[in-house]
């Protein structure tokens, strides 16, 4: 996945949806709640609830690690463990407008960060789930 389209959703229909308050799915289980997600165009992501998973913590989450939107189950896919989640960036949100700080969620998820993973890793595709899972 290269850094521009890292920030965009794999399915154009996911931005107008109203994602807050969906679950996110990691491929070895729940990570949170969206707490917030921003539609701008090329800079689309998901800030993240871990609740008890990570106490106290967000995480954000660019928009193309998004495997999956079942909105009937009102939950997103993504395709990351749990531990690649929790050893990204720190999310901090008054740092969110510096292109620097940004461009260290493109550095860690992108190609060569130790949060890429290339191509689709085996699992099912949740029943009502719009998204490139097979």
């Amino acid at each position: 996945m290269s850094t521009l389209n890292m920030w965009e959703y794999s399915d154009v229909t996911w931005s107008s949806v109203d994602l807050v308050g969906f679950s996110v799915e990691a491929l070895d289980g729940s990570v949170g709640k969206i707490d917030e997600a921003s539609n701008e165009v090329g800079g689309r992501y998901l800030v993240v609830d871990t609740g008890p998973w990570i106490f106290g913590k967000k995480v954000l989450l660019p928009a193309g690690i998004i495997d999956a939107v079942d909105l009937d189950e009102t939950t997103v896919y993504v395709q990351r463990t749990k531990d690649e989640i929790k050893n990204g960036p720190e999310y901090d949100a008054d740092r969110m407008a510096d292109a620097a700080y940004r461009e260290q969620f493109g550095s860690y998820y992108g190609a060569g960060g130790a949060g890429y993973y290339e191509g689709m890793r085996p699992y099912s595709k949740p029943a009502g789930a719009r998204g490139s899972r097979s």
